[in-house]
């Protein structure tokens, strides 16, 4: 999508090698450490044309587009045909030149790797047909929505599309067999070869091989896969980085299994519903997992926060979700507060104006992330009720940042639909006997209080419906 902007501009087919330099600083000026490519891989006819003809997927479609065209639907960056670039954003050269100038600017890259399964036009299909689940014509039957007919060089076979246990399949895939070791093996070299070409991996659906989901859905038993390869790529690339997309509370046994960091959807969820308390007690854990959670407000798979949200709550959310230890992940659009999710089968976008209000807030926002303190050491902060029978403190979350030289910051969130009060505990013990001065770095809030009286009952906190302060302790 963003190439088919590009694409506009220049009057012509644009590539990675037209990504403007001026782009990449602008990354690196809002304090970014990683880009993300979604969809860089090769996709094939079978899969793009499975995309155009999906009337439910259409329907999505033409939602987002209303004036939807055949070419706007490009097929899912998912169903990949060929783990090298698509050579029609340049290929595999343009991916290493466009690489080195991030590299050049301190910028790492990341790519997607989806271990689940592949696109039915990808040549396994036909060369080795064994890589993949296949099933029988009873299963075509009673399952049309898991399998498919493929003709193949060998004729034709029954295949399993890729899916998760709790869903229909995913019908422009085919899903990898991981009970069979060959396949197993040959989805690890690729995952080596891809290592050569970027800094890390955002792996789709990482549970879904994990040995016990894998035969749920499945009923065939598999060797554990993450481990391995894992250990395999990190002896060529030491510090490749790994990102498992996670869900079912499986974050810890990603850790566990040599991820660098797991999706954070239950914080998400969490902040969806609104409900503080549970917010609060999803950082009771401790930092050895919340270190390695990945923090975000909108995906490609999630509504857009702006649309998720309505503009105060969104505020407060991502204040929690970007003031938390982890890595802190945004979305293309997202700083602007656009609205429109637009799927990964489509390379055209909706033209939608700029919230200038959240744009301002998120180049606030990003501006205070920069700050090391920022990147230091978080703790999350008691509330108490500020008199007997207010219950309101329990709307609040409050964490603390502080880094070696001393330097300190506050963050409190009330969050609710209304007012609420409350004295937070500060961390400060050698605050005693001086006067301490906290200053928003979101608003122009300055606020001198006693050191003496915070360490006694803490700091009085009265916040409007979705208020909070970034405090710069001083």
């Amino acid at each position: 999508m963003w190439l088919t902007d590009l694409s506009k501009v220049l009057g012509r087919k644009a590539t990675l090698d037209d990504i403007p330099d001026a782009e990449l600083d602008r990354f690196v000026s809002l304090g970014f450490h990683w880009v993300w490519l979604l969809s860089v891989w090769t996709t094939g006819e079978q899969g793009q044309r499975i995309s155009r003809e999906n009337k439910e997927w259409r329907h999505e479609f033409e939602l987002t587009l209303p004036d939807l065209k055949e070419e706007d639907i490009g097929g899912s960056g998912f169903a990949i045909a060929d783990y090298h670039v698509h050579p029609e954003l340049g290929g595999d050269e343009a991916l290493k030149r466009l690489r080195e100038k991030l590299n050049s600017r301190g910028l790492k890259l990341m790519l997607d790797f989806v271990p689940n399964h592949l696109g039915p036009d990808h040549a396994w299909v036909h060369d080795h047909p064994e890589y993949f689940v296949q099933g029988t014509e009873t299963d075509l039957k009673n399952s049309p929505l898991n399998y498919t007919r493929i003709k193949c060089v060998t004729g034709e076979k029954i295949f399993a599309y890729g899916r998760d246990p709790y869903f229909s399949g995913w019908p422009d895939t085919a899903q990898i067999d991981y009970s069979n070791p060959d396949a197993a093996q040959a989805m690890k070299q690729e995952l080596v070869r891809i290592a050569s070409q970027c800094d890390g991996v955002r792996c789709d659906m990482a549970m879904l091989i994990l040995p016990d989901v894998f035969e749920k859905t499945w009923g065939r038993k598999m060797n554990p896969f993450w481990p391995d390869v894992i250990k395999t790529v990190r002896k060529h690339v030491p510090d490749f980085c790994f990102m498992a997309e996670v869900y079912w509370d499986m974050e810890w046994t990603l850790q566990q299994q040599g991820f660098d960091y797991a999706y954070d959807k239950r914080l998400y969820d969490r902040l969806r519903e609104g409900f503080a308390k549970a917010v609060r007690e999803h950082f009771y854990a401790g930092l050895d997992y919340q270190d390695k959670l990945v923090r975000f407000l909108e995906n490609h798979d999630e509504l857009r926060a702006a649309s998720a949200f309505d503009t105060a709550k969104h505020k407060a959310a991502a204040v929690i979700t970007f003031l938390s230890p982890g890595l802190r992940f945004f979305h293309q659009g997202q700083l602007e507060g656009k609205i429109k999710r637009i799927s990964p089968h489509l390379i055209r976008g909706p033209v939608e104006s700029t919230n200038e209000e959240l744009s301002l807030f998120y180049t606030r926002l990003l501006t205070v992330l920069q700050q090391p303190v920022f990147h230091a050491r978080w703790q999350w902060l008691e509330c108490n009720a500020a008199w007997d029978g207010n219950e309101s403190w329990n709307s609040f979350i409050a964490f603390s940042w502080e880094d070696k030289e001393g330097k300190r910051a506050v963050v409190v969130v009330n969050y609710a639909p209304h007012n609420s009060q409350c004295y937070v505990r500060l961390p400060f013990a050698n605050s005693s006997n001086t006067s301490l001065e906290f200053k928003d770095r979101m608003s122009e809030a300055c606020y001198i209080r006693e050191g003496n009286d915070l360490l006694s009952r803490g700091m009085y906190f009265d916040l409007p419906p979705w208020g909070y302060h970034i405090f710069e302790v001083i």
